[in-house]
């Protein structure tokens, strides 16, 4: 079955252009035209990938994100968003929201369809899950198979992004991962992220398992203490 993919935008033009390129590739494509009919479709259509505006009426990119990343069905689902502002605090706020990556306008269809590409190909290329191990450190199990993490008795289920860099992190305790070498293992070559991108998704995961789990070497990177 080919992959599928959700184009949002308020503008009736860039959606369709968007459609017409990624179909010619053999996507299935669904498309939505605000951040409320987003989150319904995404819910129902269940993409491989999300291509989303920030700026739309009736509620943001940044919200439909998180609303989308509430839903244990979209924890896998690479969001990748649609914007003409430039601004790194835009972009911090769509990492921040659980966003994977940024394209700007105005788009050039050669460039988008190449990253497009490149994201399912990572996501067909995982290992299966059985030959994943299950890290476990006392109070914190980390479940690659169902990408699930347990702290104590409480059962979370982390963003795609957050997962992968926790567990590369814990994966190898004690070892200090630089920032370019989290970059290159989590999100690889081919997607564009600013430098704060890290940052933002540890403090994420330090919010939900607890500050004492990973440390800052300060100017070269993280390392889980375990």
């Amino acid at each position: 079955m080919s992959s599928k993919v959700l184009v949002v935008d308020d503008e009736v033009d860039i959606v369709e252009f968007i459609c017409y390129n990624i179909e010619k590739e053999g996507y299935q494509v669904q498309s939505a035209y605000d951040g409320v009919e987003a989150v319904e479709k995404a819910s129902s259509f269940k993409p491989d990938l999300i291509i989303m505006d920030v700026m739309m009426p009736k509620m943001d990119g940044i919200e439909a994100c998180r609303k989308m990343r509430e839903n244990p069905d979209l924890a896998n689902t690479f969001i990748m968003f649609l914007t003409a502002r430039s601004e790194e605090y835009s972009e911090i706020a769509g990492f921040d929201a659980g966003g994977d990556d940024y394209v700007f306008k105005p788009i050039k269809p050669r460039a988008l369809l190449s990253r497009v590409h490149a994201i399912m190909k990572r996501r067909n290329s995982q290992p299966e899950p059985d030959l994943a191990e299950v890290l476990n450190y006392s109070e914190l199990v980390i479940n690659p198979n169902e990408y699930v993490v347990t702290v104590g008795e409480a059962s979370l289920s982390l963003p795609r992004k957050e997962f992968d860099l926790l567990y590369l992190l814990a994966s190898r305790p004690g070892k200090v991962f630089t920032r370019e070498k989290i970059l290159q293992k989590v999100w690889g070559t081919d997607v564009f992220v600013v430098d704060r991108t890290i940052d933002v998704h540890i403090r994420k995961i330090r919010e939900k398992i607890g500050d004492s789990k990973i440390d800052t070497v300060k100017g070269v990177g993280y390392k889980f203490v375990g």
